[in-house]
């Protein structure tokens, strides 16, 4: 517990120092300030694959599954890259929440501060759950595996991506049922008083559909990592350093996302890979460098071949 207990109370003190000394004041995040944290979480999410080695090497964590130390960091960093991945779609969705509500560029940093707090909780939640369920029914690796091909098939027939209007969705309406809303935004408030009733500001409507979203997103991410280990400390943390590069990822990559075009393919092969793992893992034993290998491969591929079709239009 101890372990646990660092873990999380050093990832709230991150967060902490973002918004509290890095990002006090709203403004704008430019591309080379969003490259440079993205650049920075990405170094820190691999270097801490090195603590999870020593974590292990050492007995500090409980490991359920008795792992090796570098088969534990080489789990870690595969599901890590997973989650990393699957958020792209997420990138999408949150950058057409963002325009739909017309929210500022200096404001949109607070909504995914407050966002990835809830997804913390959230996922924590997902992820203690979905542990639970495989340890203790082990069949439902079957469901899990054959409802990410599913998802991967969806996506590959998929006739126009990303078709997304917020103002039309279940969520909204719900919400609007709960809440008056108001179209108005004061600075940087989720509530203000408008006739001394606390009304939503588009800000706190776009935290709110964003916060779902994820969940939405979570059912495919959190038995995807599943596929890879049901060690819970290492499906949580590779989760959690997923979680917090992509609020700088997203000011990275929204303008960009459309010219990686064949990215999604990549993500169709990692779900069908991870999938086909569930479902055959009583009849094949891949060793971990497959896992790891296949999902870098993909991913490499996607950009590669993606760039190289931006360098043929461009001519």
């Amino acid at each position: 517990m101890i372990v646990w207990i660092c873990f999380i109370a050093t990832i709230f003190l991150f967060l902490a120092l973002d918004l509290g000394i890095f990002n006090k004041t709203p403004h704008e995040i430019s591309s080379k300030e969003a490259g440079k944290w993205t650049a920075i979480w990405i170094t820190l999410s691999f270097l801490f694959s090195i603590i999870v080695y020593w974590l292990y090497q050492n007995n500090y964590i409980e490991n359920p599954d008795q792992l090796k130390p570098m088969v534990a960091s080489m789990k870690y960093i595969t599901g890590y890259l997973i989650e990393l991945s699957l958020s792209i779609d997420n990138i999408f969705v949150i950058a057409i929440i963002f325009s739909s509500f017309k929210i500022p560029k200096k404001y949109q940093h607070r909504v995914l501060f407050w966002g990835i707090i809830g997804a913390i909780v959230f996922r924590g939640i997902m992820i203690y759950f979905g542990v639970l369920i495989i340890k203790k029914f082990a069949w439902t690796t079957y469901l899990f595996g054959a409802f990410l091909i599913y998802t991967a098939i969806k996506m590959f027939f998929k006739k126009e991506d990303h078709e997304y209007d917020p103002h039309n969705s279940v969520f909204y309406r719900y919400l609007k049922k709960l809440t008056p809303i108001t179209t108005k935004i004061e600075s940087e408030h989720f509530f203000v008083k408008i006739n001394n009733i606390n009304t939503a500001t588009p800000l706190f409507v776009t935290l709110f559909l964003i916060e779902l979203m994820d969940i939405v997103f979570a059912l495919d991410s959190v038995p995807a990592i599943l596929a890879i280990t049901s060690d819970p400390f290492l499906v949580f943390s590779s989760n959690i350093f997923a979680i917090l590069g992509l609020r700088s990822m997203y000011f990275f990559l929204a303008n960009m996302l459309e010219k990686f075009s064949y990215l999604e393919y990549s993500l169709i092969a990692i779900l069908c890979f991870v999938g086909l793992k569930m479902i055959l893992h009583s009849y094949i034993k891949l060793p971990e460098w497959v896992s790891l290998g296949f999902i870098a491969f993909a991913l490499l591929s996607g950009i590669i071949a993606s760039i190289q079709k931006e360098k043929r239009i461009k001519k």
